[in-house]
């Protein structure tokens, strides 16, 4: 059987976003909202909401429990140095907690994730078989040279 950690991250997230485009509304101000204090503009992806939705899935369950600050953390940047218009030093900066938190609470509504007590969040048996099953249908669609000299 074929799991999360068996295909490449890109792709389960990009076959995992496609499903959830349907199942998760991406709020009136997201088209606003910066991903965190680091960017300069908001996302241009058309669908960044699915797609942030099966990342933060994905790193739920691979790293779980977990807490919206160690997932600001991970989505965090550099600030300074490197923007257009900054001559400064660069220095660490957290992703936006109100995407995250957001996108978590509307994965808790479909019964992905759950809140574990003291714990964080965590990925619940539904939630897993949506990975676990999106990822034995991408590693179908991959091509493997290298398994096909086994078979």
């Amino acid at each position: 059987m074929t799991t999360l950690y068996d295909v490449p991250a890109d792709d389960l997230i990009e076959a995992v976003a496609a499903k959830l485009e349907d199942r998760l509304e991406q709020p009136d101000w997201a088209q606003f909202a910066k991903t965190g204090s680091q960017r300069e503009l908001p996302p241009e992806q058309e669908n960044f909401w699915a797609i942030r939705g099966a990342s933060l899935l994905r790193k739920v369950a691979d790293n779980g429990p977990i807490g919206v600050e160690r997932l600001a953390t991970e989505y965090g940047g550099k600030k300074g140095g490197t923007n257009r218009y900054v001559v400064a030093p660069e220095h660490r900066k957290d992703g936006s907690r109100n995407v995250i938190r957001t996108i978590l609470q509307q994965l808790e509504d479909e019964d992905l994730i759950e809140i574990g007590e003291g714990e964080g969040r965590r990925v619940t048996a539904e939630g897993r078989s949506l990975l676990d099953d999106t990822a034995g249908e991408v590693m179908e669609d991959l091509d493997r040279p290298e398994l096909e000299r086994y078979a």
